[in-house]
């Protein structure tokens, strides 16, 4: 079963709107994140706002994860960013967003979590492995995308992370 979503006292989740888009952005650009056009985010909230989630304390964005479900595999929920301000980090906030996620009625056939990750990145890794555990269930780790593929120098390979099957 997966963990109920828990709240710290002042952290609020919600559903996006695309006001939340620009503050993603803002975020992202503060941070080690994989930098996107501030359109994305503005149309991951328009678009996919049932399988992304924001985090607010005093209204103020201060985390968020985005997602979506690939049309050819409905029981994966695929996680393209988590970004957590950095007066929230060390909190547990990443792994909350992503249960809140995975407990949305949109997400109600999601069995798995599946996100790509750096192999430098292990703090990424190291959250997956921690939701797998926590969801009690195992976290499998899969070649994606070799470096080649992608047109700017440095970019490293990315590696699926896929958590599940979750039980509901």
């Amino acid at each position: 079963m997966a963990p109920a979503p828990s709240k710290t006292a002042a952290v609020q989740f919600e559903k996006p709107t695309v006001e939340d888009g620009a503050a993603m952005w803002e975020l992202v650009n503060e941070s080690t994140l994989d930098q996107n056009s501030a359109y994305k985010y503005i149309m991951m909230c328009e678009f996919f706002a049932e399988t992304c989630v924001v985090a607010k304390e005093n209204n103020q964005l201060v985390g968020f994860v985005t997602a979506f479900i690939p049309p050819e595999r409905q029981d994966v929920v695929f996680v393209w960013q988590v970004g957590v301000h950095s007066s929230q980090r060390g909190k547990g906030l990443a792994s909350k967003l992503i249960t809140e996620l995975v407990n949305r009625s949109g997400c109600k056939d999601v069995s798995y979590v599946e996100a790509t990750v750096t192999p430098s990145n292990e703090a990424s890794q190291a959250l997956f492995r921690s939701l797998a555990r926590s969801f009690q269930t195992e976290c499998e780790v899969s070649e994606c995308f070799s470096e080649d593929l992608f047109p700017e120098e440095g970019h490293e390979a990315e590696l699926t992370f896929r958590v599940g099957p979750i039980k509901k």
